[in-house]
C-alpha cells in the first residue's frame, strides 16, 4: 500500500505542474493498495468549469481508470481541505481516506471564495465513514499558495 505521505508528495508535484500552467494551487492523488489511480491539479481555469477542483479532476480520472464510480477504500491526499463541494464528491465516491495539508482558511487567506465549513463538521453532521486526517505536509502545501502567490497574473476564483 502506497503511504500517504508520498501520495501527498505527488500532489504537491502536480500542483506545482498546474502552478507552473497557470492553473491555482491545489493538487490531489488517488490511490487504491499499491495502485495509483489518478494524480490531478485544479483545472478551473483552464477549462472554464468551475467545479474542476484537483479533487474533483482526480475523482474523474480515478473512476475512469477503475472503470467504477465507486473508489471502496480509496486513499486520497490533497494539498488543502476538501471544499463542501469536494467532500460530497469524495464521500459519493466512498473513498475510505482523506490527507490533507493546508486548510480552507489558508484558501480564504490567498483570497479564494471559500464557504469556511469545516471537513470534519461536514463528515460528522452527514454520519459520513469517510475518515480525514489533517496535518499532512502542512508547511509544504501552504507554501504552494505563496509559489503560486508570486508568479505574475494568479487568479483566485
Amino acid at each position: 500500500m502506497i503511504a500517504p505521505d508520498e501520495l501527498m508528495q505527488l500532489a504537491i508535484a502536480k500542483c506545482r505542474e498546474g502552478i507552473a500552467q497557470g492553473q491555482t494551487p491545489f493538487g490531489c492523488a488517488i490511490a487504491l493498495g499499491d495502485r495509483v489511480l489518478a494524480v490531478e491539479h485544479n483545472r478551473v481555469l483552464l477549462s472554464t468549469d468551475i467545479t474542476a477542483h484537483a479533487e474533483m479532476t482526480a475523482l474523474r480520472a480515478a473512476c475512469r481508470e477503475l472503470g467504477d464510480i465507486h473508489l471502496h477504500s480509496a486513499l486520497v491526499a490533497t494539498t488543502c481541505e476538501p471544499c463542501p463541494m469536494c467532500l460530497a464528491a469524495l464521500h459519493w465516491a466512498r473513498v475510505g481516506r482523506v490527507y490533507y495539508g493546508a486548510g480552507i482558511a489558508d484558501a480564504q487567506a490567498a483570497g479564494f471564495n471559500e464557504l469556511p465549513i469545516a471537513a470534519t463538521d461536514m463528515v460528522r453532521l452527514g454520519g459520513s465513514r469517510l475518515e480525514l486526517h489533517s496535518g499532512m505536509l502542512t508547511d509544504d502545501c501552504r507554501q504552494l499558495f505563496a509559489d503560486w502567490a508570486g508568479r505574475p497574473g494568479h487568479r483566485a476564483y
